[in-house]
């Protein structure tokens, strides 16, 4: 990580794009995936010592014609665009500004009063670390069987994904769960990446091989809602619908609608029904 996030996202997009994406012959085999520096300089009309500065991190003022340029030579969506930028603001305020310290983790009595008031739809505060901060009675009967409140896990969302050994099990779209995970941690991390608690919780992440070949990807996803498909030990086969809040810049609302098409049981009745 002492490489700046910019410098590597900008790394990794360039060996995830082959010739052929970008309108370039396939040539003979490559030694290494992906488009070679100059490619991508030439696509973006930069000498490739200056990208050569950027992805080593000795340039780290782009301007925004440049960004628009790098952005439509590694063919990146808007969301991927708006990371990219994001990534180039904070680099810079990195340069000029003190840091941005540690993550809020206290919560305060109006959140904890809003995630009861969704009672008896589950819901619970998330930090930028993807630590579990607080949480009404309905999400902890639901979660706790699956395993998420186990002492291995430290109460943190990531750490059940990628260290229990049930979650693989339990959660049937793990994959895309753990795509979503790691593009959130990569968005906070993106944003606080002086946050030494945050640092260290991404590094002991990284000791498992299915969380690192995802955060060295730098793949990045902007998406307010997804659905698990749950095989619960107590509830059986559950469909959820996970809706993200994002009443503060550190700490997120995640709603569960539990089996919202089919709710069968009273406990598990939405509070729009």
């Amino acid at each position: 990580m002492s490489r700046s996030e910019f410098a590597e996202f900008l790394i990794a997009r360039r060996a995830q794009l082959q010739p052929e994406d970008v309108g370039l012959p396939a040539g003979r085999r490559r030694r290494t995936p992906g488009l070679r520096r100059e490619e991508v300089a030439a696509l973006a009309g930069v000498s490739a010592d200056y990208l050569a500065r950027l992805e080593q991190g000795r340039d780290t003022n782009p301007s925004t014609a440049v960004l628009g340029a790098l952005a439509d030579a590694l063919r990146l969506n808007e969301v991927e665009r708006h990371h990219l930028g994001t990534l180039a603001i904070h680099m810079e305020q990195r340069n000029n500004c003190p840091s941005a310290g540690q993550a809020r983790e206290q919560v305060s009595e109006t959140m904890q009063a809003v995630i009861d008031a969704l009672h008896p739809t589950p819901a619970y505060l998330l930090g930028r670390g993807m630590d579990m901060l607080a949480w009404n009675p309905s999400w902890r009967d639901f979660a706790e069987p699956l395993g998420m409140f186990d002492e291995a896990v430290h109460g943190n969302f990531a750490l059940y994904l990628f260290a229990h050994p049930e979650a693989t099990r339990r959660i049937t779209n793990w994959a895309e769960a753990a795509d979503l995970i790691t593009s959130a941690l990569r968005a906070s991390y993106a944003r606080f990446s002086d946050d030494q608690n945050l640092d260290a919780r991404i590094r002991q992440l990284q000791r498992f091989p299915e969380f690192e070949c995802r955060w060295r990807e730098h793949r990045v996803t902007l998406t307010r809602s997804v659905v698990l498909h749950i095989d619960h030990p107590v509830r059986g086969a559950v469909e959820v619908e996970v809706e993200t809040l994002d009443p503060a810049a550190d700490q997120s609302i995640m709603v569960w609608l539990v089996d919202r098409r089919q709710a069968r049981s009273p406990g598990l009745r939405l509070v729009n029904e």
